[in-house]
C-alpha cells in the first residue's frame, strides 16, 4: 500500500496536469510537486513527458495513454486507482482533455468513484486571448476544424454567424489552406489574431484584418512551422473602438438604471453625462436647445429631463 505523503492529498487519486505549451519553466510549483510524487505519469507520448519529469526530478512510472488506446488506459489507470496509487494524467502541452486525450479517462476514474484533481496551468487558447486585444467578454473554443474542405467550410460558415469571438487550433501543414477559409467565411474585413509557436524561441503573434492573414504567412518560409492557436473576433468587432462601445454601454445602462431609481421629479447625474455632454455640445453647436435635446434623447435613449437639465448647464456655462 502506497503511503500518504504531505502535500500532494490521497492515494487513489488521478490528477489532471497542465503542462507547458512551450517554455518549461510555465510548469507551475503545484504542478512539478505532483509530478514528483505520484507514482504514475499517465502520458499522450512518453518520450515527450519523460523530459518534463526528468527535469521536475520524478521518478514515477511512465504508461501511455493516447488517443488510440485511450480506453484500454483508462481501465489499468482504474485499476491502479483501486490499488491506492496516485496517477498523473499529462499531454503533450497544455491541458488533457482540451483537444487532447484525456476526457474519457477522466470519466472513467469519476464513473468508478475515484476523486479527480485537477492541476491548472498554461493554456495556448487564454495566452492568446490575453495578448490580442480582440476579446472582452464572451468567447467560443472551437479547438480543431474538420480535416476535409467541405465539413471544414460548414464548421466556420456556423461559427462566423455566432455573435462573439471563437478559439481556434490548427496544425503547420493546415495553416495555409486555414487562413483563407476563414476569411471566405467570416468577409475580409474580420480581425483576427494568429499565435505561433507561444512561450517557444520563434513566437508570433499577429493581429490583423481577416483578408491580410494568408499574405502574413506567406512573407516568411518559417512560419509554416509550429503550432498556431487563431482568435477570431466578434462579427463587427474593431479593437480600435472596443473600449468606447463598451464604456458607452455601460454608461447608458447605469443612466437608465439611476434614473429609474431617482424618479420623474429629479434629474438624475448619470455616469452615462459624460458621454451625453459631448453629443449635447455638438448638437447645441448646430441646433436649438429644445432640438438638440430631441435628437440627443433619441441616441442616448437618456430621460428628456436629465438631458435638458443638462442642455441648460452647458447652454449657461457658454454665456
Amino acid at each position: 500500500m502506497t503511503e500518504e505523503r504531505p502535500g500532494i492529498g490521497e492515494v487513489g487519486t488521478l490528477y489532471v496536469v497542465a503542462t507547458p505549451i512551450g517554455h518549461l519553466s510555465d510548469l507551475g510549483v503545484r504542478a512539478a510537486e505532483v509530478l514528483r510524487e505520484v507514482d504514475v505519469v499517465a502520458a499522450e507520448d512518453t518520450r515527450t513527458s519523460r523530459v518534463l519529469l526528468e527535469r521536475v526530478g520524478s521518478h514515477a512510472r511512465l504508461m501511455a495513454a493516447h488517443r488510440h488506446n485511450e480506453r484500454e488506459a483508462g481501465a489499468k489507470i482504474v485499476a491502479l486507482l483501486a490499488e491506492r496509487r496516485r496517477v498523473a494524467l499529462v499531454s503533450d502541452a497544455g491541458t488533457p482533455a482540451v483537444s487532447d486525450p484525456g476526457a474519457l479517462i477522466v470519466a472513467m476514474a469519476l464513473h468508478a468513484g475515484f476523486r479527480v484533481v485537477p492541476i491548472p496551468g498554461p493554456s495556448a487558447p487564454i495566452a492568446l486571448l490575453s495578448a490580442c486585444g480582440l476579446v472582452e467578454g464572451p468567447f467560443h473554443f472551437e479547438g480543431f476544424l474538420p480535416t476535409r474542405a467541405k465539413a471544414r467550410d460548414a464548421r466556420l460558415a456556423a461559427l462566423a454567424r455566432m455573435p462573439h469571438a471563437f478559439v481556434l487550433f490548427e496544425a503547420p501543414h493546415r495553416i495555409a489552406r486555414t487562413l483563407p477559409a476563414i476569411a471566405a467565411a467570416c468577409g475580409d474585413a474580420r480581425w483576427i489574431a494568429i499565435g505561433r509557436e507561444l512561450t517557444k524561441r520563434f513566437e508570433e503573434v499577429q493581429v490583423c484584418r481577416a483578408g491580410d492573414a494568408a499574405a502574413w504567412l506567406a512573407a516568411d518560409p518559417n512560419r509554416g512551422r509550429g503550432e498556431y492557436v487563431l482568435v477570431v473576433a466578434a462579427p463587427g468587432h474593431d479593437p480600435l473602438r472596443a473600449g468606447d462601445d463598451a464604456a458607452r454601454e455601460r454608461s447608458a445602462c447605469a443612466g437608465a438604471a439611476e434614473a429609474g431609481e431617482a424618479g420623474e421629479g429629479a434629474p438624475a447625474a448619470t455616469s452615462a453625462s459624460v458621454d451625453a455632454e459631448s453629443l449635447l455640445a455638438a448638437l447645441l453647436d448646430e441646433l436649438p436647445l429644445s432640438r438638440a435635446v430631441k435628437v440627443a434623447e433619441r441616441v442616448t435613449g437618456l430621460p428628456h429631463r436629465t438631458l435638458y437639465q443638462l442642455a441648460l448647464a452647458i447652454d449657461a456655462a457658454r454665456r
